[in-house]
């Protein structure tokens, strides 16, 4: 059974969800996960989006961590009644609404989301038949909404490829655990070459 492992709900266990169409992050994948997020010092206060959240154990790890919002994306009826259920045992605990669900497919929640919708901690663990196209069409969607100095962690089968990470992102680091691999983006920031040359465009634009 999965738990939340530390935090202010540490040690309470999670709802899952039924069936065997999810794949929930094991207990050693997650500590280890949140062990390095921990070092980035990205948790505490940060604005989360737990997307394909299945039973929603990464989002609310984040929640009983001390994460200021959380929100969970499903679209799969039974999973985002599970997600709701883990959602009501963190913000009992806290003792405030900081996690919400959404039942909504990934693709049309960041499409609704607006300009002044922003994370700094994102998780997408897709299901594995979500194949490589599609996944970077999501995080392309996903792109402008990432505050400057936000992490994307991506789950995958450790057999998948990387990640097309869009224009704007790229990675910084990847971790395999057995069957599991962990990919970790960030938002790209132009080389001071890069800047320099579109100073120089835009100063000659302006003297035409």
């Amino acid at each position: 059974m999965s738990r939340i492992i530390a935090g202010a709900a540490g040690g309470t266990p999670l709802v899952s969800v039924p069936g065997s169409l999810t794949r929930p992050t094991t207990d050693r994948v997650k500590e280890a996960l949140f062990s390095r997020l921990d070092a980035f010092d990205v948790i505490s206060g940060a604005r989360v989006l737990d997307l394909y959240a299945g039973s929603g154990s990464l989002g609310v790890e984040s929640g009983s961590r001390g994460a200021g919002t959380v929100d969970l994306v499903e679209f799969d009826a039974k999973a985002s009644g599970v997600c709701q259920r883990n959602a009501d045992l963190v913000n009992g605990v806290v003792g405030r609404k900081v996690v919400t669900v959404h039942r909504s497919r990934v693709e049309s929640f960041l499409e609704r989301a607006t300009l002044d919708d922003n994370w700094d901690l994102v998780f997408l663990d897709p299901p594995y038949p979500l194949d490589e196209p599609a996944l970077s069409a999501v995080l392309a969607k996903l792109n402008p909404h990432l505050a400057p100095a936000a992490v994307v962690v991506v789950e995958r089968s450790s057999r998948s490829p990387e990640p097309g990470w869009p224009v704007g992102m790229e990675r910084f680091a990847e971790k395999k655990y057995g069957e599991t691999r962990l990919w970790f983006a960030e938002p790209s920031v132009p080389d001071a070459i890069q800047v320099e040359e579109e100073l120089d465009e835009h100063a000659d634009a302006g003297g035409n």
